[in-house]
């Protein structure tokens, strides 16, 4: 029999009159079904599971992933830490509630093994795995279909966390699931209260807010997989779209309001929206939020909630940051995992020294190199302007397609870009910081700081992108005297990372102070 979908007007169609790949399908407009595997307009509707999807291509993944979550899980053995004691990691086999809790000493152990520090009270242990968390069934079918197989050392101790109602303040790698570890606690806590309280119309009860609306993209798409058949409705609050749209959406009723601070205020002061059901505020990229001019805008919001669970999250947090986060919440818990505010460990680093005139040729012979080119590729500059022009001397110069992005760029270009960087039809992406912050660029395998940034902070965030989940990546940063303010930092952090620091980097005067304590230990050749 020939398979078939159905249109959104409910007529069959035959899979040959349905577009194949999803970028032939268009955008959809406001209020228009979202196909649920990549957002694009659902035109159809699959006979199998009753979704909205855009094409056979996203038709295709659907049933792939239903299959998966329908196969018969076998055994697998316990996936053992590079130590040789009684910790380990265990899959959600049995869902056993009897499972017994770790004692205060192995709690410790695995803390200790795991690169996890903890300071507030009654912080609860690290969980093993997702079922001993007594999450919803469906949320842990949700959880494999996402590809979260095990929890990541920032979800085994901040997802307890969250569930204890406990206000946090979690730093971790980049790339190392932190995501994860808030939307999970999110979308457990709202099912069981709509479940719990069942209402026609679902209330507002949990609110994200990002510093860029390609990361808004991101976790709600990303809210919307681990919340697919529970009570669980999201809206998207983002510049670039239609703000009735959103209106209509959230009137509609929805659990979770992810957005960035300056459209959600916008929208506040426009219209009445009840905000008083929302229990749990996460900041994300929690630095950028209360540095870089959204400050006010986050306290705006925050002080028109009741006294919310507050989640903050970042791979870099300074002690202003610990400090602000302190004047939202009486206790907040303080969860590092791995070297705070340094580089993800995956992500091999490459100093270049190269003068400013030099650098674009040295991006040509890299991006020209067997050796040295490792698509896809993200290059970092400073300047819109200057992404523009470099994607195109690259394409001229190297035969590489390349595009720009950056804020000037409208919402439905920049998707685009994005997706088509996703699917390998560009290889190389010049962007702006507007990339450098906690997108999930899962293909990247490289990353070429082309323009050191202004601050360390972002540095780490841009090399970041060259790693997710532990994924080994490399990452290449040209240098020169023009870096100077950021040379003791630098050298700090190329150090500690264990990569190679330039000879004149080394040598500059500037970098003097990230080399004194080691000149006083050092034995002299020759005495005066």
């Amino acid at each position: 029999m020939e398979s078939c979908v159905v249109a959104e007007n409910g007529s069959n169609v035959s899979e040959d009159d349905v577009k194949e790949r999803c970028w032939d399908q268009r955008e959809a407009l406001p209020d228009e079904p979202r196909c649920v595997i990549c957002g694009r307009y659902g035109e159809y509707i699959c006979n199998e599971t009753d979704d909205d999807i855009c094409s056979l291509e996203c038709k295709g993944i659907l049933l792939s992933r239903l299959a998966k979550s329908q196969q018969p899980n076998a055994r697998p053995c316990p996936v053992k830490l590079p130590a040789t004691d009684e910790c380990y990691y265990v899959r959600d086999n049995d869902n056993k509630s009897d499972v017994k809790p770790l004692t205060t000493d192995q709690t410790e152990l695995l803390r200790r093994k795991l690169d996890i520090l903890v300071k507030g009270d009654a912080t609860p242990p690290p969980i093993l795995s997702f079922a001993s968390c007594k999450l919803p069934q469906k949320l842990l079918e949700n959880i494999e279909i996402a590809g979260y197989e095990l929890p990541t050392p920032v979800q085994m101790q901040a997802i307890p966390a969250a569930l204890a109602r406990q206000s946090l303040l979690v730093s971790a790698e980049t790339g190392s699931g932190k995501t994860g570890s808030f939307l999970i606690p999110i979308v457990s806590q709202c099912a069981k209260v709509n479940e719990e309280h069942f209402q026609n119309q679902q209330k507002p009860l949990a609110m994200v807010l990002t510093p860029t609306r390609e990361l808004c993209i991101q976790v709600e798409d990303q809210a919307k997989v681990l919340g697919n058949g529970l009570p669980f409705k999201t809206a998207l609050v983002i510049g670039g779209d239609a703000m009735a749209g959103q209106l209509h959406r959230i009137q509609q009723g929805v659990s979770l309001i992810v957005g960035t601070p300056g459209r959600l205020i916008d929208l506040l002061t426009k219209h009445e929206i009840e905000l008083d059901t929302i229990s749990v505020l996460v900041l994300d990229e929690v630095d950028c939020m209360l540095q870089r001019g959204f400050r006010e805008q986050v306290m705006q919001i925050f002080t028109a909630l009741s006294q919310p669970q507050v989640l903050m999250y970042s791979a870099t947090i300074p002690k202003e940051v610990e400090r602000m986060a302190s004047s939202m919440a009486k206790k907040v818990t303080v969860i590092s995992v791995g070297k705070p505010n340094k580089p993800n460990q995956a992500v091999k680093q490459l100093a270049i020294w190269v003068d400013s005139k030099r650098k674009k040729q040295k991006l040509f012979d890299i991006l020209m190199s067997k050796q040295h080119y490792k698509p896809p590729v993200i290059v970092f500059v400073g300047s819109r302007l200057g992404a523009d022009l470099l994607s195109e001397a690259i394409t001229v110069s190297t035969g590489l397609k390349a595009l720009s992005i950056h804020g000037e760029k409208s919402m439905k270009d920049r998707r685009e870009i994005v997706r088509s960087f996703l699917v390998g039809e560009i290889p190389v992406i010049v962007a702006t910081g507007v990339l450098g912050r906690g997108i999930d660029l899962l293909t990247v395998k490289q990353v070429i700081v082309f323009d050191m940034p202004n601050s360390i902070k972002e540095y780490v965030h841009q090399v970041g992108r060259a790693s997710r989940m532990g994924e080994e990546g490399t990452s290449i940063v040209f240098v020169n005297e023009e870096n100077k303010k950021l040379f003791p930092e630098l050298v700090e952090t190329l150090k500690t990372s264990g990569s190679a620091i330039p000879r004149e980097l080394a040598n500059s005067r500037y970098s003097v102070g990230s080399f004194s304590a080691g000149r006083g230990k050092r034995k002299r050749k020759h005495g005066f």
